[in-house]
């Protein structure tokens, strides 16, 4: 990644999703947030960077050693420095798990967001990689599922995605920032957040509330 790509994951990163959302509604973009079933293994944990897509499928007729290929050969492919984001198209099994995470982190991916499931959850806490799932099951993907589209867009919920897409993820939320538009959000954002912390300190000195908005334009 370049180091620009770098400095902007980390600003993202500072910010947070309600303000982030805040900024990309008020461009036109109103429709960017991702399912709220769709949460942090770790609630203090942020997650921000360029995405990288996979999708899969799921089938009880694999072969069980051609999932293990499909799957490892993500795992060989996805680049450092990305918030990897999967559509399994499937709600019964685990699409992460301690080797995986423990791969990835070592790569330098910076987290892993699934529209679906994780297991040995505790493992991957304690080591703090950022995964953001759906649910839990012990349930693998061996003969059952295969990662078949690398980098290809994907829709989570009603919000398309595309590698090299951003993404900011917290408690509150996963938003996703079109490419063309990420670092003018970010700059956006970096204002809300000042103005936020005017209005904080007012209200904190004796300010009306309303007072507080009409003056800052911002609550």
């Amino acid at each position: 990644m370049e180091a620009k790509q770098r400095i902007l994951s980390e600003r993202l990163e500072r910010c947070y999703s309600g303000a982030v959302y805040d900024v990309l509604r008020a461009m036109g973009y109103p429709n960017q947030v991702l399912p709220h079933h769709i949460g942090p293994l770790q609630l203090d944990q942020k997650l921000a960077g360029p995405v990288y897509t996979v999708s899969g499928r799921y089938d009880v007729q694999f072969d069980p050693h051609e999932t293990l290929l499909s799957w490892t050969a993500f795992l060989s492919k996805a680049p450092s420095d990305t918030v990897v984001i999967c559509q399994p198209n499937d709600r019964t099994l685990s699409h992460m798990g301690e080797l995986s995470a423990e791969t990835l982190q070592g790569k330098g991916v910076r987290g892993y967001i699934v529209d679906g499931g994780c297991r040995d959850s505790a493992f991957i806490r304690e080591i703090g990689f950022k995964v953001f799932c759906s649910y839990l099951t012990p349930v693998d993907i061996v003969g059952r599922w295969k990662a078949q589209d690398l980098g290809a867009p994907i829709t989570i919920g009603d919000v398309k995605i595309a590698t090299e897409d951003y993404v900011m993820a917290d408690h509150d939320g996963i938003v996703i920032i079109p490419q063309s538009i990420a670092e003018d959000v970010v700059i956006q954002t970096e204002e809300v957040l000042k103005t936020e912390s005017l209005v904080r300190k007012a209200i904190l000195a004796g300010m009306d509330p309303q007072e507080a908005y009409l003056k800052y334009g911002k609550f």
